[in-house]
């Protein structure tokens, strides 16, 4: 059975939920979305520096839950005298901000990999496993070979350095937060370019999520090459 008769279970909802932060986080430049005391830290590269693990990287994705476009991952290796100042999960951060950090790390990183997945490969293997093969990608871009990985959640992929999985990691470690910001406004980048060829759908709004305006264009329109055939709403206009 491919990921198209096997859809992820969780990505709807997961969807509703990246609806609300993404909404939030485009709210515009005077709302304060990120407040002190917020920040991510370095303590947890500091340990694991201390014992040798070194390079270290930090990783996060972005996208497993909209209904179009690709999932994008991010693994960065910091520099542990130039750590930007204000890393958060990107969900909490308004888009200035994010730009704004975003243009900081690629100064001053000693290394960041950029890598994404298709929504025909999603389609493919299921977001799941999409999500794990965006980031084992990402750490296969970087320029330094990290001796360990930091990664967000509790679901990491398999590497051939060790990697440890930390629930709430892009709000508490400086590097998994790193990885969210340049994967973030990396995919919203991408859904913007994509906007151009498919006007119709409105991507550079909602960015591929659910939101009451994109599956009403689906309906209106049908899915377009970059939509996820194998998520519910698009699979349920794209079978009728």
């Amino acid at each position: 059975m491919d990921g198209r008769d096997k859809p992820d279970h969780d990505e709807e909802r997961a969807g509703r939920d990246e609806v609300d932060s993404h909404a939030e986080s485009m709210a515009g430049p005077h709302r304060m979305l990120h407040k002190p005391g917020m920040s991510a830290d370095f303590s947890r590269e500091t340990q694991a520096i201390a014992t040798g693990f070194w390079p270290l990287a930090g990783i996060d994705e972005v996208g497993r839950g909209p209904l179009a476009g690709p999932v994008v991952a991010a693994a960065v290796i910091l520099d542990p005298g130039k750590v930007p100042a204000g890393l958060a999960d990107s969900k909490v951060l308004s888009a200035a901000r994010r730009e704004a950090l975003f243009d900081k790390i690629a100064e001053t990183a000693l290394a960041i990999g950029i890598a994404s997945v298709t929504a025909a490969e999603i389609d493919a293997i299921n977001i799941r496993q999409a999500t794990l093969l965006a980031m084992k990608r990402a750490v296969a871009a970087l320029s330094l070979a990290p001796l360990k990985v930091l990664v967000d959640g509790n679901d990491p992929p398999s590497l051939p350095c060790p990697c440890e999985a930390i629930v709430k990691g892009d709000a508490l470690v400086a590097s998994i937060a790193a990885a969210s910001i340049i994967a973030k406004v990396t995919r919203d980048r991408m859904m913007a370019r994509l906007a151009q060829l498919y006007p119709a759908y409105g991507f550079a709004g909602h960015v591929g999520y659910g939101t009451a305006v994109h599956r009403a264009a689906i309906q209106e329109h049908g899915p377009c090459p970059e939509h996820r055939y194998s998520f519910a709403p698009v699979k349920g206009v794209w079978q009728r």
